[in-house]
């Protein structure tokens, strides 16, 4: 298991899963996992979050901050495709095997974030088919949206 950047001041309000736009109305029993599994983190500027081709072993909640989800291009080494916010996610490479990351992930300002362990949490989505099923409705839009600004990204690059 990679090595999670260090938690947040012990003095500092605890985030709380429940307390995320995402989990908004999904099933009490996810979020009660999910919260289960979660780590509270922060990263400072310019810090990298993850990085293209390492494991996928987190789901970040955004609570605070500034994330410039990047890719590497023959024109640019960190390509910006999208920067993300608070109530916000950050990853959907824990779900899908071989689980590494297709993206680098960079701190643009201080970030506070709760991970949640992606394997345990992937067992959870099993366990309970119908509440995965209602956690992925409500992540495919995120993939979507984010794949559709790649494309648009590269299109403006190229000038296709």
């Amino acid at each position: 298991m990679s090595a999670l950047p260090r938690g947040a001041p012990a003095h500092e309000v605890p985030l709380r899963v429940e307390e995320h736009p995402f989990f908004e109305r999904l099933d009490p029993l996810l979020t009660r996992e999910a919260a289960r599994l979660a780590w509270e983190r922060q990263f400072d500027t310019g810090a990298m979050i993850v990085r293209d081709g390492d494991p996928a072993e987190w789901f970040y909640l955004i609570f605070q901050g500034k994330v410039a989800l990047e890719i590497a291009s023959a024109e640019k080494p960190h390509l910006t495709i999208q920067t993300v916010g608070p109530g916000e996610v950050l990853g959907w490479s824990w779900l899908v095997a071989p689980h590494f990351w297709r993206f680098d992930a960079r701190a643009l300002k201080p970030t506070r974030v709760l991970a949640i362990e992606g394997a345990k949490f992937r067992a959870v989505l099993a366990a309970h088919p119908e509440k995965g099923y209602q956690f992925l409705m409500r992540l495919l839009p995120i993939i979507a949206q984010r794949l559709e600004n790649t494309q648009i990204q590269l299109l403006d690059i190229h000038g296709l």
